[in-house]
């Protein structure tokens, strides 16, 4: 069927399955859409996002990953017309070394993440969980290393003032004014924003999700 579309043909909506993104984020609705992909519902979760005793920043993405995408695929069949949805869920965990970093809602926490962070490296795990229509688990890591030049005072309390680093992880926002803090990253640009759109389309279209097929419509 995708062969015979023409790039003027509109994609078939009766066709297309549906996709519920388990998020309240616009960084990941906003990258979501980066690919050609329209989430036909959000379904964010509220949970408790507290580190379990001894957990790894990699261990706490992948379960946070999953939980909000079992919660959103609870929530979405409840709703008739989400019935047999994808559900998609993303989390992301900034760590140095074992350190998680908070999802900072203080100047205070983002101020000692912004200090730690300075002139060394620090790792962004974020992993993505897909629930299929038949109710499978399938789940992506994207492992990201990144590093900050030295900050100086004045930097950060420039940055705080700007107030960019509210609920973040890790104080910052790279996709922002703290982009001109980096000065060198390994791995997924999109998933220190929060979402890797490369395992993103992957973990999609492995499962029969319709990628490309709206990309044909694209100007």
């Amino acid at each position: 069927m995708i062969g015979f579309l023409r790039k003027s043909d509109p994609a078939p909506a009766s066709w297309r399955p549906k996709l519920a993104l388990a998020s309240a984020s616009p960084r990941r609705l906003a990258l979501l859409q980066q690919i050609g992909v329209e989430p036909d519902s959000l379904l964010p979760a509220d949970l408790d996002e507290t580190p379990q005793r001894n957990e790894t920043p990699r261990g706490l993405a992948v379960r946070l990953a999953d939980e909000k995408a079992r919660a959103g695929a609870r929530a979405a069949a409840l709703q008739e017309d989400l019935r047999g949805a994808y559900v998609i869920a993303a989390d992301t965990v900034v760590s140095v070394g074992r350190r998680i970093l908070p999802k900072c809602e203080m100047a205070e926490d983002a101020g000692a993440c912004l200090r730690l962070l300075s002139g060394r490296n620090h790792r962004v795990f974020t992993a993505v969980t897909l629930v299929t229509p038949k109710g499978a688990e399938r789940r992506r890591l994207a492992d990201t290393r990144v590093r900050f030049k030295r900050l100086s005072s004045a930097e950060i309390e420039a940055y705080l003032a700007s107030g960019e680093w509210r609920g973040k992880a890790g104080g910052y926002a790279i996709q922002g004014l703290a982009g001109a803090f980096v000065t060198k990253l390994v791995g997924s640009y999109t998933g220190v924003v929060g979402l890797p759109l490369n395992e993103t389309a992957q973990l999609l279209a492995g499962e029969g999700y319709p990628v490309h097929l709206m990309w044909l419509n694209s100007d």
